[in-house]
């Protein structure tokens, strides 16, 4: 089993925030980076569990294609693998059949290589907007959520999966 970190790498992070930027109404219900307890006993090697994996949600209507983030981000020298619809690719292997638990038929799963958890880059070069944001630096906070009040924050119990 790979260690479970305390937080997911910035390039991970990253990729998130920029899918954000480009496209703020996309769905982000299967979004996720560190995973959950269950996702850690059914895939204790995964590499969510090292930080270093993102899962970005499919939502052609709102937000990004992730068919087309699948073909494009081969490119991306961060990439060690993508998972999407049924098929895994490697710069190695290419594109093969996924037989894994989760077909990912709902999100694109980027797994960054070992060396390159840091690069913030442009993770969408191809998308043709402005992108003053990627020189923003910015950081999770955490917030206290109090049940029964309704301003405050709803815990959302798919995150990180």
């Amino acid at each position: 089993m790979k260690p479970v970190a305390k937080s997911a790498v910035p390039a991970a992070i990253a990729l998130l925030r920029q899918a954000t930027a480009l496209w703020p109404k996309r769905e982000k219900a299967s979004d996720g980076l560190l995973p959950s307890r269950a996702h850690i006993a059914q895939s204790p090697n995964s590499d969510h569990n090292t930080g270093f994996a993102v899962d970005l949600t499919h939502d052609p209507i709102k937000g990004p294609d992730c068919a087309k983030i699948f073909k494009e981000l081969r490119k991306d020298k961060r990439v060690k693998y993508l998972i999407f619809r049924g098929v895994i690719w490697s710069p190695e292997k290419g594109p093969r059949a996924y037989t894994g638990p989760n077909p990912h038929m709902k999100h694109l799963h980027v797994s960054i290589r070992m060396g390159h958890g840091k690069d913030t880059s442009d993770w969408f070069p191809w998308v043709g907007q402005n992108k003053r944001w990627l020189h923003l630096k910015s950081k999770f906070v955490r917030v206290k959520v109090i049940k029964d009040n309704p301003s405050s924050p709803k815990e959302d119990e798919n995150e990180n999966q």
